[in-house]
């Protein structure tokens, strides 16, 4: 913005000034935290024992990591999350999609209905008893569906994506028609290729939501093999009597020169967590602007 500015007037206002401190102190203090984390998982023992404030790394240590990788429990972890990513993402994109093309289509009977009634749900819901006596009933209770099939549709998403395929022209639809389609053709041989990059900033949404889920595993997930990775990741940052804090607790006490700093532990597996989405996401982010400005053009 700064640069902008600069080539339009020439020169350097008080206003451009004051925008680039700004911008910057926020940036450092959106950053700092990230920072702080990656530089603490690669901390020892001793150096960090001896700083209140660690901002500059002073050590290099795997240790942490590969106390991590070594636990079972992490990799059966990280095995759920994917599948429940998977799944989910799949199952979520075809109900969204199919949902959101049938429902901008003017002439589909009962559609305001079925608008009404989707649009009650953004703010009214029943409750969580009634909505775990629901989940009880289906038999999704400590199975790794309940991850999958209730978070199913995000009634946003569903909404901006009708919103967009009811601004495609109907050309397109009409010659498709007479050249003998119909609508389920239509749908994935010409609505769905021509609306890949929507699309695609839809999927890494759910995505998103399907890697960090915690909050239907939290309530209905016992079985300690079926838990996602953010269960263990909260296991590991707020209770002591984790995996990983016992695997570091037996090996301080098989070596007793070793010293296992448990923040060092939480920290690598934070990292570990959020690696793939940070992956992902640069390859996908080109489609954001595009895809959620035009999905919000027209109703």
């Amino acid at each position: 913005m700064a640069s902008t500015l600069v080539k339009r007037r020439g020169k350097w206002s008080l206003f451009d000034k004051i925008a680039v401190v700004i911008l910057g102190i926020l940036s450092v203090i959106t950053f700092f935290p990230f920072y702080n984390v990656l530089i603490i998982s690669f901390a020892k023992f001793e150096v960090i024992s001896k700083s209140t404030l660690y901002i500059l790394p002073k050590s290099f240590d795997l240790s942490a990591y590969k106390l991590l990788l070594a636990d079972t429990k992490f990799w059966n972890s990280i095995l759920i999350t994917v599948i429940v990513t998977v799944a989910g993402v799949a199952f979520s994109m075809f109900i969204s999609v199919a949902g959101a093309y049938g429902l901008s289509k003017k002439g589909m009977p009962g559609r305001n209905v079925m608008l009404t009634a989707i649009l009650i749900t953004m703010f009214f819901n029943g409750g969580l008893i009634p909505f775990y006596l629901i989940v009880k009933a289906l038999g999704l209770v400590n199975s790794v569906w309940v991850m999958i099939i209730p978070a199913g549709m995000n009634t946003m998403y569903l909404l901006i994506m009708k919103n967009y395929f009811g601004t495609l022209p109907e050309s397109l639809e009409e010659s498709a028609k007479i050249d003998g389609a119909n609508d389920l053709r239509i749908l994935l041989k010409i609505i769905v290729p021509i609306s890949m990059p929507f699309i695609a900033t839809f999927a890494l949404f759910y995505a998103v939501e399907r890697w960090n889920e915690w909050w239907y595993a939290l309530l209905f997930i016992s079985d300690a093999d079926k838990a996602p990775l953010q269960i263990y990741l909260r296991e590991t940052l707020i209770t002591s009597n984790s995996s990983l804090n016992s695997m570091a607790m037996t090996l301080a006490e098989q070596q007793k020169t070793a010293k296992i700093y448990t923040p060092s532990l939480q920290m690598a597996s934070v990292i570990v967590s959020c690696l793939p989405i940070v992956m992902i996401y640069p390859f996908l982010q080109k489609h954001f602007s595009k895809g959620l400005l035009v999905g919000s053009i027209k109703g």
